[in-house]
């Protein structure tokens, strides 16, 4: 008994301590006093619990929940609900945790809390939206504001990934926090400019709110402001500003902030930016992007575009097996996205391999139908870059839902007209009209109402009659400029083509149809004639008109004068000419061509070079020794030696060589030199 009252007043003491230090927030200290409680009393449920809080408050999760799965019995669901599920969420096990918190008896308002920020994580956005909006109305206390930020977060997130249009929340934007996230939004829908406005006002009321305490430093302010300007940067790159927000962005590499999914996202757009320029200073980036942690950062939006640019960077480092491993990971992720198998296939082109990846388009076309289009158009580009006109045609003519679209109409005969296949080309035309037509059939007969035929369908009849009038096929415009005449009477262009077209088939038909042609009466405007004499354009036309006709009036009167011839210019004459000799009249003829040419004077020593008896010697022989001669270089070099002549073309053109006699002047300044020199060697 005495034994059992000793150890009783022992256990009140340690829980006065265990209260007092988490008061205190000393939760290190409180956790020795419950150890020392559970050696008293092994399965005290309360004990427990506080053990699990103390080690959850010290940041040892794997422990807290090692204590909570080793003690299922006496700490069941509803009793330690939360703190599982918070362990779960902190240790990044978000559908565990989505489980326990399900399977909870009680809903608490904790429960709720933290039902919402998993429904984030797991990127549920509107089953978030509904959980935040149900604690806004049915709680009030302290925490109401960050609620606020919450639930604006969810919107943001909508209105980016998701291309949701935010609705207004009503929230009045009284906190940076808040600023952010709307400017978030905005961003998402392509508002920009609002967006940029109200990061600024962020970045206002930021700085506002930290310089009120007086221990926050500005290197703490400038932390906090880093994911407000690298979301200016953002905005600036989408803007085409790429030299300011790369500037920005190595602002903020600099001040090295600790949130590493910041980082992860800054590196990526720089990545982004330098494309396949700079590659070593994306290869130095792309490991901020590797850092632990950065896959609980980010969206799986974000995860997705880093890995893609990290293939797109194997590729341009020529690194072609881990750009194939990294790409070949993506579709296998996401069978259904265009990029893996689009930057399979340019890695495919720089290899020269061109047939493979038409090949690989094709069986990803043919798996994918949803996607077809886009991969077609890669598979022409392919083909055209290759010569293969045709090819490319047959391939863009298979896209069903784009037959009929103005561009690829536009295309297709520009294509075939370069090829000169205008059977097929006019073709083309028929096709897309036929497909409007019948179109327009169905509209009619689906609304029980005439409609007109649509402006694209008659701009394709237009184009088309156009088309066959250039190419020669007078007879098949005319019929295409007569269905345009019947939609439209009134239109007197169309009428003056048809006429034109008639004159070259048919005359008599043209001077029928030319009685259509309105009269000259009719088609009078209203002008107002001293307006258009007094404009800019007019003045000058009259200006030039009044010249020219004071030009003609003076050819009128002098008409029966004799045209006088215009003055020669006087040659220009040699500086020693002299008017009282006579110039020499085979001045014109090459020197030797002339009649007292006597060819070149002898005696000279050079012409004296081979003359002589054999085995004799000149005086200047010895200037004839290419040996002795410091100009020219030796003709085979030794290995190493300075005179060697490189294959790169580094031998000095003929016209920059120095002339014969620089070296000689350069030793006489060289001597001079010495001369006038103090000391010496």
């Amino acid at each position: 008994k005495m034994a059992s009252a000793s150890g009783a007043g022992s256990a009140a003491a340690l829980w006065s301590e265990v209260n007092r230090c988490g008061q205190n927030g000393d939760f290190a200290r409180a956790l020795k006093s419950v150890n020392k409680i559970l050696q008293i009393s092994k399965d005290d449920v309360t004990a427990l619990q506080c053990k699990v809080v103390c080690l959850i408050q010290n940041g040892n999760f794997k422990e807290a929940l090692s204590v909570i799965n080793t003690h299922t019995k006496v700490l069941t669901s509803d009793v330690i609900a939360f703190e599982k599920a918070y362990c779960e969420y902190r240790l990044n096990r978000i559908e565990n945790a989505l489980k326990t918190i399900q399977s909870a008896s009680q809903q608490t308002d904790k429960l709720k809390e933290l039902y919402g920020q998993v429904l984030y994580r797991l990127e549920r956005y509107d089953d978030c939206l509904a959980a935040y909006r149900d604690l806004i109305r049915n709680s009030q206390d302290e925490y109401e504001e960050e609620r606020k930020t919450n639930l604006s977060a969810v919107v943001a997130a909508q209105s980016t990934w998701e291309k949701v249009m935010p609705e207004d929340l009503g929230l009045r934007e009284a906190t940076y926090e808040l600023c952010y996230n709307s400017a978030c939004a905005l961003i998402g829908q392509g508002k920009l400019n609002e967006a940029m406005k109200k990061l600024q006002k962020a970045e206002e009321l930021c700085r506002q709110s930290l310089s009120e305490d007086s221990d926050v430093t500005e290197e703490d302010i400038e932390a906090e402001l880093a994911i407000i300007h690298g979301q200016m940067a953002y905005i600036m790159q989408l803007q085409g500003r790429t030299e300011d927000a790369l500037q920005l962005y190595n602002q903020i590499i600099k001040l090295k902030p600790t949130d590493v999914g910041l980082l992860a996202v800054i590196a990526n757009n720089i990545i982004t930016i330098n494309k396949d320029q700079n590659v070593f200073d994306s290869k130095k980036k792309v490991k901020l992007t590797n850092a632990e942690g950065v896959e609980h950062k980010l969206s799986k939006k974000q995860l997705q575009a880093i890995e893609f640019n990290k293939a797109l960077l194997a590729m341009y480092t020529n690194q072609a097996d881990q750009c194939r491993k990294l790409s070949a990971s993506l579709q296998s992720q996401s069978p259904e996205h265009l990029l893996p198998v689009l930057i399979q296939a340019a890695q495919l082109c720089r290899e020269k391999q061109h047939a493979k990846a038409v090949a690989l388009l094709q069986d990803f076309a043919d798996q994918h139908p949803a996607n077809a289009a886009e991969i077609k158009l890669t598979m022409a580009q392919l083909k055209i870059a290759q010569g293969s006109i045709t090819k490319a045609c047959m391939i863009l003519r298979s896209i069903e839902e784009l037959q009929h679209k103005p561009g690829m109409v536009s295309a297709l005969v520009t294509m075939y007209s370069h090829e000169e296949d205008i059977d097929s080309a006019i073709e083309v035309f028929t096709q897309a009209i036929q497909w409007y037509q019948q179109f327009q059939a169905r509209t009619n007969y689906s609304c029980c109402v005439f409609q007109p035929k649509s402006p694209v369908h008659l701009s394709l009849i237009r184009e088309a009659a156009n088309f066959k009038l250039k190419h020669g096929r007078k007879k098949e415009a005319i019929s295409d400029l007569e269905e345009l005449w019947k939609q439209n009477p009134k239109d007197v262009h169309t009428l003056a083509q048809l006429i034109s077209a008639y004159s070259l088939v048919d005359p008599e038909k043209a001077k029928v149809l030319s009685k259509h042609l309105p009269s000259s009466d009719t088609m009078s405007l209203k002008v107002d004639v001293d307006a258009l004499e007094n404009s800019h354009g007019a003045t000058y036309v009259r200006k030039k008109a009044g010249k020219l006709t004071g030009d003609s009036q003076q050819k009128e009167q002098g008409q029966g004068d004799v045209k006088k011839k215009k003055k020669k210019k006087k040659g220009k004459l040699p500086k020693n000419y002299d008017p009282k000799v006579t110039p020499d009249p085979e001045r014109w003829l090459p020197m030797r061509e002339r009649s007292y040419y006597r060819g070149r004077k002898k005696g000279k020593k050079k012409d004296q070079v081979g003359k002589g008896t054999q085995g004799s010697t000149t005086a200047g022989s010895s200037e004839l020794d290419a040996s002795k001669t410091a100009s020219s270089p030796p003709t085979s070099p030794r290995p190493g030696s300075a005179a060697a002549v490189s294959a790169t073309s580094n031998v000095i053109p003929p016209r920059h060589q120095k002339p014969a006699g620089a070296p000689a002047t350069k030793k006489k300044q060289q001597q001079k030199k010495k001369k006038g020199a103090k000391g010496g060697w």
